[in-house]
């Protein structure tokens, strides 16, 4: 069992679950539906695509810290690179396109999900 992890998995920890705005259960279930696209679980030996960025991303929110791999830190800091790409490259507010959300959502982040307010 890995009792401490590196800095860089930290720091990704932390990024990870500041965007990761859905549950692995909520993501998951977005997964499974049609809207979240036809490859949302892909039959094994297919390519790697956003969806199974996001099965990933599923199995590591069901994860304690302390447990995390060098495999997870990295997938961590994907996903935050990802979503930040996503969030700095909006479509035009008239334009706020389904599949832009949709893309952002098959990682965890929902862009119209209201950011928890700070106490």
């Amino acid at each position: 069992m890995n009792e401490r992890i590196s800095a860089e998995a930290e720091l990704a920890w932390e990024d990870f679950h500041r965007l990761v705005n859905m549950t692995s259960d909520e993501l998951r279930t977005w997964l499974l539906t049609d809207a979240s696209g036809e490859d949302a679980f892909p039959e094994p030996g297919e390519g790697p695509g956003v969806s199974e960025l996001g099965a990933r991303v599923v199995d590591i929110l069901r994860k304690r810290k302390v447990d995390l791999t060098d495999g997870d830190a990295e997938v961590m800091q994907e996903v935050v690179d990802y979503v930040e790409e996503h969030l700095d490259h909006p479509p035009p507010e008239e334009n706020l396109d389904e599949r832009w959300r949709h893309e952002l959502m098959s990682v965890g982040h929902d862009p119209l999900r209201p950011e928890p307010s700070s106490a």
